[in-house]
């Protein structure tokens, strides 16, 4: 059975200012790719001794390799073109909004054939197998947000409809993680962010606009490609750890939708066997913990109640409040806590500075050691 994790966090930390410099410098064709690389590991080094300088015990590599979380699918394809990205609108918790360029990033859209034209988690792995001083994880945006790469007037020729690209991803990402697997990952986690499209119906409306797809649509097809993603891990080694982490948007601390899980939760808990969901719970914008009623007997539910978007740190006596509360829904010893998503979703972080992120991170695991000893 999986091992027993009650303090977790989701991946992504901050980049030190030199790595961020430097990668804007090879863009400009001023520092190769080894010299790159390099800096990249030692990022990679110091983030693997902040975690364990913190207490966690699942070890990622702060994703210092990546221009955002879901490099998996922008960086790590070809067959793409760049893209304007979609239309979106971040939000502060103080209710102002950043400015556009400070939440921009790099959007691609298939026009050919798609094909893995880069390795970038197994590069992740083999550095973590090395270097990880305990469990690790591997991150990698599922398969099921694969509609955003899809554009009718680029996309068409090759790619009738989505669906017809969504097959050929769900291969890709399956033949993925079957490399992982053989290089000894036995622990995955899928950021699969579609169900803000059902959660949230004006985010909906933002993204795809008046001619979109139904809630129906996106939730049956959301759905169906977790499970396949799950199912097919599972079925190449039974005893990998499978993770589910959900957000609301997480960019330089600002979000893009609102909403409680009960319009996707009995799809969404019932139906995608995963052994651990992350849910965002750091605010009352996520909901309550009734949805939580639709878990299975055995799943945990990692508590994302300590927020990365802000440096303040949470009440403890809050945070042992809100977990027994949770605990009306699933059994104490199926819950654990994290931050409510990473620390840099996208290259820029947000806004902390590296000493608070390490004290977010002692709050997780303090609280974790309170609670379950």
């Amino acid at each position: 059975m999986p091992a027993t994790h009650h303090a977790e966090h989701v991946g992504s930390l901050l980049r030190p200012p030199e790595l961020l410099q430097a990668r804007e410098a090879h863009d400009r064709g001023e520092l190769t790719g080894e010299q790159l690389a390099k800096l990249e590991d030692d990022a990679a080094l110091a983030a693997i001794e902040l975690q364990r300088e913190a207490g966690i015990e699942v070890f990622t590599d702060g994703e210092m390799r990546r221009a955002t979380w879901m490099a998996g699918l922008l960086e790590s394809l070809g067959g793409v073109v760049p893209v304007e990205p979609p239309t979106s609108a971040w939000f502060r918790d103080d209710g102002t909004m950043p400015a556009p360029e400070e939440t921009a990033f790099r959007m691609v859209a298939a026009k050919d054939k798609i094909t893995q034209k880069a390795h970038l988690t197994a590069v992740e792995a083999d550095f973590m197998s090395r270097h990880a001083p305990g469990q690790f994880k591997i991150t990698m945006m599922s398969s099921s947000m694969g509609n955003l790469l899809w554009r009718p007037d680029i996309s068409r020729p090759a790619y009738p409809t989505p669906a017809d690209m969504m097959r050929d991803l769900v291969a890709l990402r399956i033949k993925e993680i079957e490399g992982l697997l053989d290089r000894g990952v036995n622990w995955i986690q899928l950021d699969s962010l579609s169900y803000n499209f059902v959660i949230d119906p004006d985010f909906r409306a933002r993204m795809f606009g008046p001619a979109g797809p139904s809630p129906e649509d996106v939730l049956n097809a959301t759905v169906a490609i977790d499970t396949e993603l799950v199912r097919a891990t599972k079925a190449m080694n039974p005893e990998v750890t499978v993770g589910m982490h959900i957000c609301r948007g997480n960019n330089r601390s600002a979000w893009m939708s609102k909403g409680g899980y009960e319009p996707v939760a009995e799809r969404l808990f019932g139906e995608v066997p995963v052994d651990r969901f992350l849910l965002e719970y750091d605010t009352d914008r996520a909901g309550g913990f009734e949805p939580l009623r639709f878990v299975p007997e055995g799943t945990t539910v990692v508590l994302g109640l300590i927020s990365s978007k802000t440096p303040t740190l949470e009440s403890q006596d809050d945070l042992r409040r809100r977990i027994d509360e949770a605990a009306a829904y699933v059994p104490l010893e199926n819950l654990a806590i994290s931050p409510q998503c990473g620390f840099a979703s996208t290259a820029r972080g947000n806004l902390l500075t590296v000493d608070e992120e390490r004290r977010k991170l002692e709050l997780v695991v303090d609280t974790a050691q309170k609670v379950w000893g």
